[in-house]
C-alpha cells in the first residue's frame, strides 16, 4: 500500500500517524515545505521517502510531488493530511490522480461549507440554528427581526474560530455590512448552549470503531477574539444521547476510514425553535482529527493509541486495540504571555507532578486558539480537574 501523508511534521505529533502506518508495512510518502534536515528524527524515521515543496499552497508543486511518487512507487492508494486546512487540496489531488479512497473535490462541499452542513444535520434529524447568508443590510435586518440579537457571523468555509465574532446591536450590524467581506459569510442566531464534540475514527461503513467526548466551557470565538486562557477536556465517558446523535450524523455525512470531529451545542435553556433545555443541536462537522493536540488528550483520557487505531482502519478496516482500559479526565490549560499568574511553572510541576502528562510551548499558528503555554494533565475525578484549572488560572 502506498500512502501519501501531507504535512507529516505539523502539528508536530502527526508523524505518529505515519509511524503506525509504517509499522504495518505501508509505504509512507511525506510531502511538506519544511527542509528535510529540519524535520524531527521521529518524523524522518516514520517516512519511507520525503518530498519537499517550496510552497504547499502552490497546487502545481503539490501535483508534481504526487506525480513523482506515483511514477516511482506506482498506484497511490491514499492521500490524507488529517488537517482541516488541506482537506480541499487533498480532495483535488485524489480527483486528479483518480485515487478511489476518500472524498473527491466535487464531494467536499458538505464537509467545508457550514451552510451545506446544516442540510446534512437536518437529514440526521438534528436541529440547527437558523441562518442567513449576508447580502444587504435590509436582508440582515429582516433576519435580526426573526431571531433577535445577538447573532454570530463567520466564514462559510473557514478553519477554527478565526474571523468569527458576535453582533449585538444595530450599529455593529451596520458596521459589518459596510465592510462586508468578499468571501461568503454565514450569519446564525446565537445559541445559549454548552459546546461539546463527538470525535473518533470510522471504518469503511461509517461506523465509529472508537469515539470520545470533549467539552469546551468557553466559546472558541471568545478565546480568540478576547485572548482568553484556553481550557477544555476529554471526558471519561460519552453521554448516551450524544453517542446516538453522533452515530446518526455519521450516517448522514458518510465519512469512510477517517477521523471525524463533530461539534454540537447542548442547550442551557428552552429554545422556541430548537427545543427544550438539554437538546443537542448541530454546529459543525469536520472530517479530520480534533484540532491541535486533542488526539493525544484522547489517548491519555482513554489509555489508547488513537494513531494506531486510525492506521488499523486504513490497513485492515478493523482494530484490535483494547478499549476497556482505565479512563480519566484529560484537560488542557493554555496560559497567555503577558499575564501575571500567581503560580509559576515550577510550582505547577511541584503540585501536579503525578498528573501532568505534557507541557508544550504552542506554535504561533495555534496560540490564538490554545494559548502560548499549554499544560496537559489527567485526573480520576472531575473535581480534581477543576482544582487544576483554578490553580493555573489564578492571577496575582
Amino acid at each position: 500500500m502506498n500512502f501519501i501523508f501531507v504535512s507529516p511534521d505539523f502539528p508536530n505529533t502527526y508523524y505518529n500517524f505515519c509511524k503506525e502506518l509504517k509499522k504495518q508495512g505501508v509505504t509512507v510518502l511525506g510531502i511538506s515545505s519544511t527542509p528535510y534536515d529540519q524535520l524531527s528524527q521521529d518524523c524522518r524515521d516514520s517516512l519511507t521517502e520525503y518530498y519537499r515543496v517550496d510552497n504547499m499552497e502552490d497546487y502545481s508543486q503539490m501535483f508534481k510531488a504526487v506525480a513523482f511518487f506515483s511514477f516511482k512507487y506506482g498506484k497511490i492508494d491514499f492521500i490524507e493530511s488529517n488537517n482541516e486546512y488541506w482537506l480541499e487540496q487533498d480532495a483535488k489531488l485524489r480527483s486528479d490522480f483518480n485515487i478511489k479512497t476518500g472524498k473527491k473535490i466535487e464531494e467536499m462541499a458538505v464537509f467545508k461549507s457550514k451552510e451545506a452542513m446544516k442540510e446534512a444535520y437536518k437529514k440526521a434529524n438534528v436541529p440547527v440554528a437558523r441562518h442567513h447568508i449576508p447580502t444587504t443590510l435590509e436582508e440582515g435586518k429582516k433576519f435580526i427581526k426573526l431571531v433577535g440579537y445577538p447573532v454570530v457571523v463567520k466564514p462559510d468555509n473557514g478553519v477554527g474560530a478565526q474571523a468569527t465574532y458576535k453582533i449585538s446591536s444595530d450599529k455593529e450590524l451596520e458596521d459589518f455590512y459596510k465592510a462586508l467581506p468578499k468571501r461568503k459569510y454565514i450569519m446564525e442566531e446565537f445559541i445559549n448552549g454548552d459546546l461539546i464534540s463527538f470525535d473518533g475514527v470510522v471504518d469503511s461503513h461509517s461506523n465509529p470503531v472508537f469515539f470520545s467526548y470533549e467539552v469546551f466551557p468557553e466559546q472558541a470565538m471568545d478565546i480568540v477574539n478576547e485572548l482568553k486562557d484556553d481550557f477544555y477536556y476529554s471526558s471519561k465517558e460519552c453521554p448516551k444521547d450524544l453517542e446516538e446523535v453522533g452515530r446518526r450524523v455519521l450516517k448522514a455525512f458518510e465519512p469512510k476510514q477517517r477521523w471525524f470531529h463533530m461539534e454540537f451545542f447542548r442547550l442551557r435553556e428552552d429554545h422556541p425553535y430548537l427545543g427544550p433545555k438539554g437538546t443537542i443541536c448541530g454546529l459543525e462537522v469536520n472530517m479530520r482529527c480534533p484540532g491541535g493536540y486533542t488526539p493525544d488528550m484522547v489517548n491519555w483520557a482513554h489509555s489508547i493509541n488513537s494513531y494506531k487505531i486510525w492506521a488499523d482502519i486504513i490497513v485492515k478496516d478493523m482494530t484490535d486495540e483494547a478499549m476497556n482500559l482505565p479512563q480519566y479526565y484529560c484537560a488542557t490549560y493554555g496560559r497567555r504571555d503577558g499575564k501575571n499568574y500567581k503560580h509559576s511553572s515550577a510550582e505547577i510541576y511541584d503540585k501536579y507532578m503525578g498528573e501532568i502528562v505534557d507541557h508544550k510551548r504552542m506554535p504561533d499558528i495555534l496560540s490564538d486558539d490554545m494559548g502560548n503555554d499549554c499544560w496537559f494533565a489527567k485526573f480520576d475525578t472531575f473535581e480534581q480537574m477543576e482544582e487544576f484549572k483554578n490553580y493555573l488560572s489564578e492571577l496575582k
